[in-house]
């Protein structure tokens, strides 16, 4: 079933779609034809017959909802071995770097569970445990901070040059007036 601008049912919506499948069945149990059926609950006769369908092949628990399409596809079990995994690092799964990107985390989600996530999918997944966006910091091995740090205080101000005050014929944003 397809919804407009990409929308879908929320949980409230899913469950009183749901209560109009199950009321079909016991019209269906009542052997009511599909057209009464449809007329009855204001639904389309295309949507009664796949609900009879699903209800002779699986019973009752053929028309039951499915839940969210959008629902997390790991266990907490699973999430936790992932958390575990992350924590062990990129190098510790073949990467040659430390860092983690969202497709590496993708592809080990695929070796560790063969369950296939997208790339925005994965990031979703992260943000939903906690986990936040990082970019390195990029400093030179060499970076001695402490150096910096009184390189700052003592000699930036010295080199730093003082402003100089506006005087009248210095530049500045607006133009002079013409004479």
């Amino acid at each position: 079933m397809r919804y407009a601008q990409g929308g879908g049912l929320n949980d409230v919506k899913r469950a009183a779609r749901e209560r109009v499948r199950l009321e079909a069945v016991g019209l269906f149990e009542g052997s009511a034809k599909n057209r009464e059926i449809a007329v009855a609950l204001r639904v389309s006769e295309r949507s009664v017959e796949r609900w009879r369908r699903q209800w002779r092949e699986r019973g009752r628990e053929g028309v039951r909802s499915k839940g969210s399409p959008g629902r997390p596809r790991l266990s907490s079990c699973q999430m936790a071995r992932l958390e575990r995994e992350l924590e062990r690092g990129p190098l510790a799964h073949g990467w040659a770097d430390q860092r983690w990107t969202l497709a590496r985390v993708k592809t080990l989600i695929g070796r560790l569970f063969h369950v296939s996530y997208t790339v925005e999918g994965t990031w979703r997944l992260l943000k939903r445990h906690g986990w936040s966006w990082q970019q390195p910091a990029r400093r030179a091995i060499e970076r001695d901070d402490g150096a910096v740090e009184l390189w700052k205080k003592e000699v930036w101000p010295q080199v730093k040059a003082r402003r100089r005050p506006a005087e009248p014929g210095s530049s500045s944003r607006t133009r002079p007036a013409s004479r």
